[in-house]
């Protein structure tokens, strides 16, 4: 149907429009909006608007000409390639503003990494509580696989293992990797400012070029500040006494933030403060304008959002607000390519945005920092949520009553709880022989070691697809991943083994142009159709025809 009818509408004349032929063709609005390269004339045809893509348009002018026709509004083109920032893409070689972000253990896997980086899309390997070995591994496999492409692995906080960041900050300067997300810091680490400032050096204009990019993905104004900062100078005093960087790299990391890119971190999988995107990305890109005049840059300092990243309304707005890229995460762990199971995949295709719940984080158990998980169809926060309870009311594992424990054995643990410390010691006898030193003086470290011991298995048996231990998945989760599934409720996607990564990626950005041009539309008082039909999942083909 070429006509949409508007009777009820106050159609203002905005200029002439003029066929190119006399056959130029009427479109319906959803294809007219599709149509992402071609202009949209919305032409007035007595009760009713008609839709073209062809022709010309004279802005305030209504021609006497018999041909022409009245105007009453117009949608420029807008690509997926530009709603974000260009320069974001350039400065890493994508075509896209929008990355994957690292889920850890592997869960933003190669395979992820490889499918995104072969689609033009930033991709984050998810190296955090994975061993150097492990990482190595990866860094091998995608530097061969991907010699042409940019993509990034995460550089995690880990206050309880400072020794595994120093490990892997080696590896990545070893296989000169790029660009690394750097996620949980409250203050920055001797490792990342030896990446970022490592092999700095000033061009023949005088520019201060990083060839080694940090991306901080974070959710708190003091935080991003200090990113947005160069490094302090007493950690640079400190590399260079250690003679881990050269006297030029101090001196020149002095000229440039350590991070020109900001990930704002909402309501989000894993670690998060739920934040609201409403509210704190605003107040992220006005921090970043007041940084960017203070510190005097001579590159552009960017904004990015994730958290809540599920359907393309979130991507329209997350853009319209001004941010210069998206990171999407929980809807990438239930894709075929994330490094989990075909069980969790299910589960995750199963949850509503209220299906999540907080549980005790791993890595940061004794700071008190928690995780968003996924709720449904397990018993993990319920379970875990107990042994943080326990950890605060009780001073040690001997002190816990006696009928506690055994259901702590029984129900939680699965074996007795010396067992449980003697896996704890093997573990950091190996890993972080400190942490028995420390549990050794103190009985209530050594009840966090074995509380710990459950939160990590936790995530393994998820990722393993442990049949006995399935009520005790740790799956990180967000509220983006139910509002993803009901997006495409009743469509291909609906299935998760349909969900591929960088469909997922092309489809979520071609439906934020969609509806970008429809909001065009509206502010000029034309009323637009169902949105949901304008943005329903296309297949590869589909999107191809109109994206390329």
């Amino acid at each position: 149907m070429a006509n949409t009818d508007h009777s009820e509408e106050i159609q203002t004349v905005i200029g002439s429009w003029l066929p190119d032929s006399p056959e130029s063709p009427s479109l319906t609005q959803r294809d007219a909006l599709q149509a992402l390269e071609a202009p949209v004339y919305a032409v007035a045809q007595g009760d009713s608007i008609a839709y073209r893509s062809e022709g010309h348009l004279s802005l305030g002018v209504y021609s006497t000409d018999t041909k022409a026709e009245a105007a009453v509004g117009y949608v420029a083109p807008c690509t997926i390639a530009h709603l974000g920032s260009r320069s974001f893409c350039q400065d890493y070689n994508v075509q896209y503003p929008y990355y994957a972000g690292a889920m850890a253990n592997g869960i933003a896997s190669e395979e992820l990494v490889e499918a995104m980086a072969n689609q033009g899309f930033l991709s984050f390997f998810g190296s955090a509580g994975l061993s150097p070995a492990r990482v190595t591994e990866a860094l091998e496999r995608l530097t061969q696989s991907l010699p042409d492409k940019t993509f990034g692995f995460n550089l995690i906080n880990s206050p309880n293992d400072p020794i595994w960041q120093e490990d892997v900050v080696d590896l990545y300067l070893k296989y000169g990797l790029r660009v690394v997300e750097a996620s949980a810091y409250v203050a920055l680490s001797p490792g990342l400012v030896r990446y970022r400032v490592t092999g700095l050096y000033r061009d023949d204009n005088g520019n201060v070029v990083a060839p080694n990019h940090v991306i901080a993905k974070l959710s708190r104004l003091e935080v991003a500040q200090r990113f947005f900062e160069p490094a302090p100078d007493r950690i640079l005093k400190k590399l260079l006494a250690e003679g881990k960087i050269t006297e030029e790299e101090a001196e020149l990391a002095k000229e440039i933030p350590m991070a020109q890119d900001i990930t704002v971190e909402a309501d989000s999988g894993g670690h998060t403060d739920h934040r609201p995107a409403l509210t704190v990305l605003p107040s992220m890109l006005a921090l970043r304008n007041e940084m960017q005049v203070s510190q005097g840059y001579s590159i552009p300092l960017r904004v990015g959002l994730g958290g809540g990243i599920g359907t393309p309304a979130a991507v329209a707005a997350t853009f319209a607000m001004g941010a210069a890229y998206v990171v999407t995460g929980s809807i990438n762990q239930g894709c075929i390519e994330s490094g989990t199971t075909d069980i969790v995949r299910a589960m995750l295709a199963k949850a509503s945005q209220t299906d999540v719940g907080q549980a005790p984080a791993a890595d940061l158990f004794e700071m008190g920092s928690f995780v968003q998980v996924l709720k449904k169809g397990t018993r993990f926060t319920t379970r875990s949520n107990k042994l943080y309870d326990l950890y605060r009311t009780y001073p040690g594992m001997d002190a816990i009553p006696e009928a506690e424990r055994k259901k702590l054995e029984a129900e939680i643990l699965r074996k007795p709880v010396e067992a449980v410390w003697g896996e704890c010691v093997d573990y950091f006898s190996e890993r972080d022989p400190k942490q028995l030193e420390k549990a050794k003086a103190n009985p209530k470290q050594k009840m966090a070691l074995i509380f710990r011991w459950y939160l990590g298995y936790s995530s393994f048996w998820a990722k393993q697809g442990v049949a006995d231990r399935t009520e005790d998945y740790q799956v990180w989760c967000g509220p983006a991943m139910g509002a993803f599934n009901e997006w495409v409720a009743g469509t291909f996607l609906e299935a998760p083994e349909n969900r591929k990564v960088a469909l997922v990626a092309k489809n979520l950005l071609f439906g934020a142009a969609v509806l970008t041009r429809a909001h065009t539309l509206r502010q000029q008082g034309i009323a637009v159709e169902d949105e949901l039909k304008l943005i329903a999942p296309l297949s590869d083909e589909a999107l191809s025809e109109r994206i390329g």
